[in-house]
C-alpha cells in the first residue's frame, strides 16, 4: 500500500512540474507577448500582430537577405539596406512603433529627447540581456555589465584610456600604420595608379594596433585572437536572425562544436599572455604601458587598497575585457577608416583640403600627439563619416519595470531599439541635406552640429559612452594623416557600394581603390 501511495505522490509531483513548466513555456511563447501587445496598443503604439515564437523574425530576415542581394547607388538611403524592416515599420506605423524580435516586442526609439533620457538613466534602461547565450561567446566585459559590477570594471579600466596613456600608445599606432603604408609603397608603381583593396589591410592594421596596445605583442601573436573573434561574430549574427530554442546550444552540431572550440582557443591564448605578464610583475618587472599592463596594475591597486580580491577583477573577467578590447577596438576603427577613405574618394575636394592641413601641420614628418589634436578638417571629416556610417546601425536597451518615457508609457519587459542609422539620417534633425557628406556641419563641434540634441550617437552617450572613443579617434587621425602624406586615392571602377552589418557596418565587396604615390 505504501509503495502505491509513493507512486501516486511521485506521479502527482511529476504532473505538477509538467503543468508548471508547460505554463511557463506557454506564457513565454504566447500569453506574455499577447499581454504586452495589448498593453502597447492601448497606449497608442502600432505594430504587427504577434506571431507564435517568431514574431517578425522571418520577415526581418527575409528583408535583410533581399537587401544584401542588391548593391545600391551612393545616392540611395543606406538605412534601407541595413535596417529595411525597421524602416518599413517606421514608414507604416510611425516613429514610435513596435516590432517583434521573436516573442519580445521592441519599441523603436527615434526622438532625441527619448534617446537622451534612455542614455542618461542607465540604471533604469539597461543593456539587453540577450535571450541567446551564444552572444556571450563573442565578448562580455564592460559593455554587457550593469550597476555595481559595471561601476567596478569601469573604475579599474578607466586609467588605461586617459589621454596621457593614449599618448604613450602613439608609437604603436605609428608602427602599425607604417607597416601597412610600406606594403602599399612596395606594390604601387611610380607615376601611375594601382588598384588595392584597402579593406583587409585596414582590418589587419587596426588588429595589429590592438595587439600592440592591448598586449604589447606583435600582430602575429594577436592575429589568432583577431581571426577567431571575426569567425565567432559571423556565427553569432547568423544565429541572432532566428529564434533561440532553450538548450539548443548543447546539441552536438558542427556549428556549436566550432563555436565552443573558438571560445576555448581565445580563452587559452589570452590567459597565456596574462599569466606571462603576471609572473613578470611578481618578479618585480615594471608594468608595461599597454592596456593589459595598465589594467592589471589598476586591478592590483584596487585589491590592495580595499584588502580584498572582491574589489578587483578575476582572471576570467580580465580575459573578457581583453576579448572586448580586441573586438570593439579593432572593429570600430577599421570601419571608420574604410568609410572615410571611400567618402574622400567620392569627395576629392575634401581629400585635397585634408591633405593640405596634414602637410601644413606635419610636412612629411612623423605625426605627433599635439599635431594630431590640431587637425580640425580631418576631425570634421571623421565625425561626418561616423554620422553617415556609425559603427553600430542600431542598439537596444530594456526596462525591467514599467516606465514613463516622456509621453510614452511603457510596460516592463519591452526592448527599446534605437536605430542609430535612422537617427543620423533624419531630415527633421539634420536638415534636407541629411544624406549628403558635409563635414562643415562639425566645424564648431558636435554640440553645435546637433543643436544640443542627442542625435549623434556613434559611441553611445551619457554615463555609458564608449570608454575607447578617444583611443579610436586618435588612431584614425594617425592613420588618415599618414595615408594622406603618401598617397592620393580614388574609387576603382570595380568598387561596388554595398554597406552591410556584421555587428558593425562593413563594405560587402571590399574597398578597391586606385592608389597613386605623391
Amino acid at each position: 500500500m505504501e509503495i502505491f501511495y509513493n507512486i501516486i505522490t511521485a506521479a502527482i509531483c511529476v504532473a505538477i512540474l509538467l503543468v508548471y513548466h508547460t505554463w511557463r513555456v506557454l506564457n513565454w511563447a504566447w500569453f506574455g507577448p499577447k499581454k504586452l501587445e495589448k498593453c502597447l496598443r492601448q497606449r497608442g503604439l502600432k505594430g504587427n500582430p504577434y506571431k507564435l515564437l517568431y514574431g517578425d523574425l522571418n520577415e526581418l530576415t527575409k528583408s535583410l537577405v533581399e537587401a544584401k542581394s542588391k548593391p545600391i547607388n551612393f545616392s540611395d538611403d543606406i538605412a534601407q539596406r541595413l535596417i529595411p524592416f525597421f524602416l518599413d515599420s517606421i514608414n507604416k506605423n510611425g516613429k514610435s512603433s513596435f516590432v517583434w524580435l521573436g516573442p519580445y516586442p521592441a519599441v523603436l526609439i527615434t526622438d532625441p529627447e527619448h534617446i537622451k533620457e534612455i542614455m542618461t538613466k542607465s540604471y533604469v534602461y539597461q543593456k539587453q540581456t540577450h535571450p541567446s547565450p551564444y552572444t556571450k561567446l563573442l565578448a562580455q566585459g564592460l559593455v554587457s555589465l550593469e550597476e555595481d559590477k559595471w561601476a567596478k570594471h569601469r573604475k579599474i579600466i578607466n586609467p588605461a584610456f586617459h589621454v596621457e596613456k593614449i599618448k604613450h600608445m602613439l608609437p604603436a599606432f605609428y608602427e602599425s600604420c607604417s607597416e601597412m603604408i610600406s606594403k602599399w609603397e612596395e606594390i604601387v608603381p611610380m607615376e601611375t595608379s594601382f588598384e588595392i583593396d584597402v579593406w583587409p589591410d585596414l582590418q589587419k592594421m587596426t588588429s595589429e594596433v590592438i595587439s600592440r596596445t592591448a598586449f604589447g605583442s606583435s600582430y602575429e601573436e594577436g592575429r589568432i585572437v583577431f581571426e577567431l573573434q571575426q569567425e565567432q561574430a559571423e556565427y553569432v549574427i547568423e544565429i541572432g536572425r532566428s529564434i533561440y530554442i532553450p538548450g539548443s546550444r548543447f546539441l552536438p552540431t558542427k556549428r556549436n562544436k566550432r563555436m565552443l572550440e573558438i571560445e576555448k582557443q581565445v580563452q587559452t591564448t589570452i590567459r597565456r599572455i596574462i599569466d606571462k605578464r603576471l609572473k613578470a610583475m611578481e618578479a618585480g618587472e615594471t608594468s608595461k604601458d599597454d592596456l593589459l599592463g595598465i589594467l592589471l596594475e589598476s586591478n592590483m591597486k584596487e585589491i590592495q587598497q580595499h584588502g580584498s580580491k572582491d574589489f578587483g577583477m578575476t582572471t576570467k573577467e580580465v580575459i573578457e575585457e581583453c576579448k572586448l578590447f580586441y573586438f570593439a577596438g579593432q572593429e570600430t576603427t577599421s570601419v571608420l577608416l574604410v568609410w572615410t577613405m571611400i567618402l574622400l574618394c567620392l569627395h576629392p575636394e575634401w581629400q585635397v583640403r585634408a591633405r593640405e592641413e596634414v602637410l601644413q601641420v606635419f610636412g612629411n614628418e612623423k605625426p605627433d600627439f599635439e599635431g594630431l589634436s590640431r587637425l580640425k578638417i580631418v576631425t570634421m571629416i571623421l565625425l561626418e563619416t561616423l554620422r553617415l556610417f556609425p559603427p553600430l546601425p542600431a542598439f537596444t536597451r530594456t526596462n525591467k519595470e514599467e516606465v514613463k518615457l516622456r509621453e510614452l508609457h511603457l510596460p516592463a519587459g519591452v526592448l527599446l531599439l534605437v536605430p542609430t542609422i535612422y537617427v543620423h539620417y533624419d531630415k527633421e534633425i539634420w536638415g534636407e541635406d541629411a544624406q549628403e557628406f558635409k563635414p562643415e556641419r562639425f566645424s564648431e563641434g558636435v554640440s553645435k552640429a546637433t543643436k544640443g540634441q542627442v542625435s549623434f550617437i556613434p559611441f553611445s552617450w551619457g554615463p555609458r559612452v564608449c570608454i575607447g572613443q578617444n583611443f579610436a579617434m586618435m588612431e584614425a587621425k594617425m592613420a588618415i594623416a599618414m595615408i594622406l602624406q603618401k598617397f592620393t586615392f580614388e574609387l576603382s571602377p570595380s568598387y561596388t557600394h554595398a554597406p552591410f552589418a556584421v555587428v558593425t557596418i562593413h563594405p560587402q565587396y571590399g574597398a578597391p581603390l586606385l592608389m597613386r604615390k605623391l
